[in-house]
């Protein structure tokens, strides 16, 4: 069957685009010039350009043009954006709260530090202190840890990730993530050279049935979950699910990395999966979201008969994570401190999840102190096309395309059938909650209004 020829224009832009001949944000020719070039209409070549925007490859803007995407992350994690703008888009703690309390600790720490071990190397990727503050920590959280000696140092939960996925598994083995999934997962898959699989999802979470499924038929290596306020849908599993998931790991022998930094956001302490096949998993943790991101502070506690080959990988990589600030967060820990800033992160998002409720009168998912809300959007609405209306109105928010783990891979239908048009909405980036608020309002009234009309 032929192809249409909208569609073969689309493949021979993507080509470009992949070989530099568009560069990463240039603006690719209107339609009616590029039409002329290859001699076919305007509308053919609009076509080819929604399916690019569909897959990832270009924006397209009203009055402005149509841009050559940058890299995933660099869209979906934006820290850097304009003064003017509300930012809805990044996943991070209200960093106002525990500055002031950060620097004097940070200050402490440099003028009175003697301790010689903090400049030299270490023995087992980090000192014992540290890791039985980060034992401590995970601890407090629901994680059972019979050694400190199994309790890896990172540079913050990404490295954790990257690490384990380029140790436990091999260029062209197949990862099972969730449908919808921390893009970072995603990129660290790509550059890697993993699959993944998307793994159906509902208000829990990943769905065991779903993963059994795919453990026939593409029968992956590792599965990734966030059992805690996942991002992007704030999905968080109980106690049943954690356990029948934990029975189809087993029942698969498969790796899991269990990435749980949103645990301390829970209503109640909540037992990892981790707990129930220590043999089989990886649990993460970390002080990015609940204290700072500045901080690159992760927490790894891996099965005891996988120490020493975890720690001759971080060796090889990075040899040691930088002591300075895994002191200065062991300090937080031992002093209750780092528990007492936790806890006022939880506090603030719960006051943002009530404004929420105020003041955007959409169905959203969430819970009642997770750091963001998943909003469905309605049929007249792309994810893409809102995030772009909403830019232009000032409001930086999160297309659900970085999201959707199968959005790349549209000839596998189940994966197709994973995809969300939704925007995932950040509560704490915002400092200010009349600016907040006032972000919310455009929101609001973005949804509201149909763009076809």
């Amino acid at each position: 069957m032929k192809q249409p020829k909208y569609q073969v224009i689309a493949a021979q832009i993507s080509q470009l685009i992949e070989a530099g001949e568009y560069p990463k944000e240039s603006k690719l020719p209107p339609h009616r010039v590029l039409a002329k070039q290859l001699h076919t209409t305007a509308v053919t070549v609009a076509k080819a350009y929604q399916l690019l925007v569909e897959q990832r490859k270009i924006a397209s803007f009203v009055g402005r043009g149509s841009f050559v995407l940058a890299e995933r992350l660099n869209n979906v994690i934006q820290a850097g954006i304009a003064p003017s703008e509300l930012n809805f888009s990044i996943l991070q703690p209200c960093i106002s709260l525990n500055i002031p309390v950060l620097e004097s600790l940070l200050r402490a720490n440099l003028y009175n530090q003697t301790s010689t071990d903090l400049f030299s190397y270490s023995e087992n990727t980090g000192l014992q202190r540290h890791r039985e503050a980060g034992a401590k920590w995970c601890q407090e959280y629901g994680l059972t840890v019979a050694s400190s000696e199994d309790i890896m140092l990172t540079n913050g939960a990404q490295n954790a990730l990257a690490s384990i996925i380029a140790l436990y598994s091999k260029e062209g083995d197949c990862i099972a993530v969730e449908a919808q999934s921390y893009p970072g997962v995603l990129s660290i898959c790509k550059y890697l050279r993993r699959r993944v699989v998307a793994i159906e999802m509902d208000g829990q979470g990943m769905l065991p049935q779903a993963l059994a499924a795919q453990c026939e038929i593409e029968k992956p290596s590792i599965v990734i979950v966030v059992p805690a306020q996942q991002n992007p849908t704030a999905a968080t599993m109980l106690s049943l699910r954690r356990q029948q998931l934990a029975s189809v790991i087993e029942a698969h022998q498969l790796w899991l990395i269990e990435d749980d930094i949103y645990a301390f956001l829970n209503q109640q302490v909540l037992t990892p999966i981790t707990d129930l096949i220590p043999n089989l998993a990886f649990y993460i943790s970390s002080l990015s979201k609940a204290i700072s991101p500045g901080m690159r502070c992760g927490y790894v506690k891996v099965p005891h008969a996988e120490r020493l080959k975890v720690i001759d990988y971080i060796r090889a990589t990075i040899w040691l994570a930088s002591p300075f600030m895994f002191e200065l967060a062991s300090d937080a820990i031992n002093s209750g401190a780092a528990f007492n800033w936790a806890q006022l992160q939880k506090d603030k998002a719960q006051q943002r999840q009530e404004l929420v409720s105020q003041y955007l009168h959409q169905p959203v998912q969430r819970q009642m102190a997770s750091y963001s809300c998943w909003l469905q959007l309605p049929q007249y609405w792309s994810a893409t096309g809102f995030t772009a209306a909403a830019q232009e109105k000032g409001v930086v928010v999160s297309d659900a395309s970085y999201f959707n783990a199968g959005v790349n891979d549209l000839k596998k239908s189940a994966n197709h059938a994973n995809t969300a048009n939704a925007v995932r909405l950040s509560v704490m980036a915002v400092t200010q909650d009349a600016d907040f608020v006032k972000g919310l309002k455009i929101i609001e009234a973005l949804v509201m209004t149909n763009p076809k009309q």
